[in-house]
């Protein structure tokens, strides 16, 4: 792992943009697939580019005043400073997602077939998108106590919060996950579902998966129930996952009952 792939004369490049840089590029890339023959297939380029700044914005919003509250409580002036890192995945899902609800309103476009559509494409690009995490050295695991685990070099925030100690792969195995996600998603969607279950499903195995991983995780505080605040995010949107497909077979189960009625 490292922080710094290489120079392009004195300027740097850090292995956390560059990867990102290519996750959104590759989902892009899935989209665009994925969409082929759609109506959403021409409005996925200016999309990306308003869930881009949704996802920076709401991504540090969330990782400040969730995840280190109380060092920027007492350094306001940092707050802004993106380029120093700090942003939080689920931050950036939030506003990402707030960014496409506004686009598809704007447009008059069905947000829960572009949601269906773009599922796969974003959980793909959450799973790439982990390996600069662990190419940065940060949403680190916390220590396994045995020799087994992940050693991080000095230069690294994992190396400054524990040293030299092997710790919980927490954001390797959450790409990991993230891939299975994709996977089973691609699957699913060769069934008819009602709109918006697709992304649904997304929603509930992502947040599973991210809940059990983090209690593995080093790098997070603490709150209620010992829980971190990615598994208070991941517990509120796994139940309104939840609670949107228990509406979804309630509808479809009165509309068949109507028809039948009917006949």
């Amino acid at each position: 792992m490292r922080v710094v792939l290489f120079h392009i004369g004195h300027i740097p490049v850090h292995s956390y943009g560059l990867v990102v840089a290519l996750a959104v590029l590759l989902a892009m890339g899935v989209a665009l697939f994925l969409a082929k023959g759609t109506p959403y297939h021409d409005h996925i380029p200016n999309l990306v580019v308003y869930v881009m700044f949704g996802a920076i914005a709401m991504a540090r919003v969330w990782h400040v005043f969730f995840f280190q509250w109380g060092y920027y409580s007492k350094h306001w002036g940092e707050i802004l400073q993106v380029w120093n890192g700090g942003l939080s995945i689920q931050g950036a899902l939030a506003g990402g997602g707030l960014a496409a609800v506004l686009y598809a309103r704007r447009h008059r476009l069905s947000f829960l077939e572009l949601a269906d559509l773009l599922a796969p494409a974003v959980i793909l690009g959450q799973g790439i998108g982990r390996t600069a995490c662990f190419l940065n050295g940060d949403a680190f695991g916390s220590p396994t106590g045995t020799g087994f685990g992940i050693l991080y070099p000095p230069g690294t925030i994992a190396f400054e919060t524990y040293g030299a100690v092997p710790l919980w792969p927490a954001e390797v195995w959450e790409g990991q996950w993230d891939i299975v996600v994709f996977a089973l998603l691609i699957m699913l969607k060769f069934y008819k579902w009602p709109k918006g279950c697709l992304f649904a499903g997304y929603v509930i195995l992502y947040s599973a998966g991210r809940f059990m991983l983090e209690y593995l995780r080093g790098d997070s505080p603490r709150y209620a129930l010992e829980w971190t605040a990615g598994q208070w995010t991941s517990a509120g949107a796994a139940a309104a996952g939840l609670a949107f497909l228990l509406y979804a077979a309630v509808s479809l189960y009165r509309v068949r009952k109507e028809g039948l009625k009917k006949v």
